[in-house]
């Protein structure tokens, strides 16, 4: 990280179990920048994944990572499936990019939030800003179950992060 000129902001939490959220999402440069994140603290998250990613050769290096592969055209449930993973292990951190696109979307996809809710684990946002060429982890947000009272407090944290493309990040 230090030979790229990006830096840190906060601390992994010590909990077993927790829902990264990574914004904004906005560019291919947003892989490799994570990847770069996690060797440098070095530890391991399981990731979901537009399927495409997954095709040879490139897909072993990013199943090893611990990539999840998504084919969005298959309608499943996988808010279920994730809270099923998450009641089932010993320890789990699952990163989703609440856009769930690098384009400009009108509004975050809402499953991080119904699994780390369902799960009973922390939601920890975590920021790449562009801008400052920081990586901003911050603390562990716990829901209430009221979605609509939850989601300003957990994008407050974004608010001010540059993207890599800013017109295409929105709060």
């Amino acid at each position: 990280m230090l030979l790229t000129g990006w830096k840190f902001e906060g601390s992994v939490p010590d909990e077993p179990k927790f829902v990264i959220i990574v914004a904004p999402h906005t560019s291919n440069w947003d892989f490799p920048l994570g990847v770069m994140a996690l060797f440098s603290l070095g530890f391991r998250v399981s990731f979901l994944g537009k399927h495409t990613i997954f095709r040879w050769p490139f897909g072993i290096f990013v199943r090893w990572l611990g990539g999840i592969p998504v084919e969005r055209s298959i309608k499943r449930d996988r808010v279920t499936e994730s809270i099923a993973a998450f009641n089932a292990a010993e320890k789990l951190i699952l990163a989703i990019a609440p856009e769930g696109t690098r384009k400009l979307v009108p509004r975050w996809k809402s499953g991080f939030y119904h699994v780390a809710d369902g799960a009973r684990v922390p939601i920890v946002p975590v920021v790449f800003d562009f801008g400052r060429k920081v990586v901003g982890i911050c603390p562990p947000f716990f829901t209430t179950g009221d979605m609509e009272a939850d989601m300003p407090v957990i994008k407050q944290h974004f608010a001010g992060a540059v993207a890599r493309h800013p017109e295409n990040f929105r709060l």
